[in-house]
């Protein structure tokens, strides 16, 4: 049997559509309405509503794939962590420490994130690598975090992989 919520007719077929992430997160929804956990029910909510609109965005409606979820989970983890600070400045602290309980929430979907230490290490090789090819200080920090983009993939975020690059170019 079905339990998608959102849906007013369930198919298995299209149920077999969704992407992993995307079922875990419908199944996470309904078991914290079942144990009546309003924040974590408000957030899945919130984060089904993001992949639904993305999945429909465009001239035709797609099914995501775990790496589009992921994209959508990161950019709804970015607003609530911008928000969070923004909240912070103007002193607004319970709505800061909301937005945040909100973010952590989103990062369990999120695939674990690489060390510090694995990051630093793959940098380091593709700054020897670009610097072979003649490249030196602004000119190769695109093509370092190009080349690191390809090899980490997911699991770093693009702000900190810029921010290793600059402190291994010196820059």
């Amino acid at each position: 049997m079905c339990e998608w919520p959102v849906v007013a007719v369930c198919d298995d077929a299209l149920m077999a559509d969704v992407s992993s992430i995307e079922q875990r997160l419908n199944d996470d929804l309904t078991a914290s309405m079942r144990a009546g956990d309003k924040a974590r029910t408000s957030t899945l909510r919130m984060v089904l509503s993001s992949v639904r609109a993305a999945s429909v965005a465009g001239d035709t409606a797609v099914v995501l794939d775990d790496a589009a979820v992921v994209q959508v989970l990161r950019s709804e983890l970015k607003r609530r962590v911008e928000a969070a600070e923004v909240y912070e400045d103007a002193g607004r602290t319970e709505q800061a420490s909301g937005e945040r309980a909100e973010a952590a929430i989103i990062e369990e979907y999120l695939p674990a994130a690489m060390s510090d230490d694995a990051l630093q290490a793959v940098v380091e090789s593709a700054v020897a690598a670009v610097t072979a090819d003649g490249a030196e200080g602004k000119a190769a920090m695109g093509k370092v975090i190009a080349a690191v983009r390809d090899e980490v993939g997911d699991a770093a975020d693009g702000g900190r992989i810029a921010t290793v690059v600059r402190s291994v170019l010196g820059i």
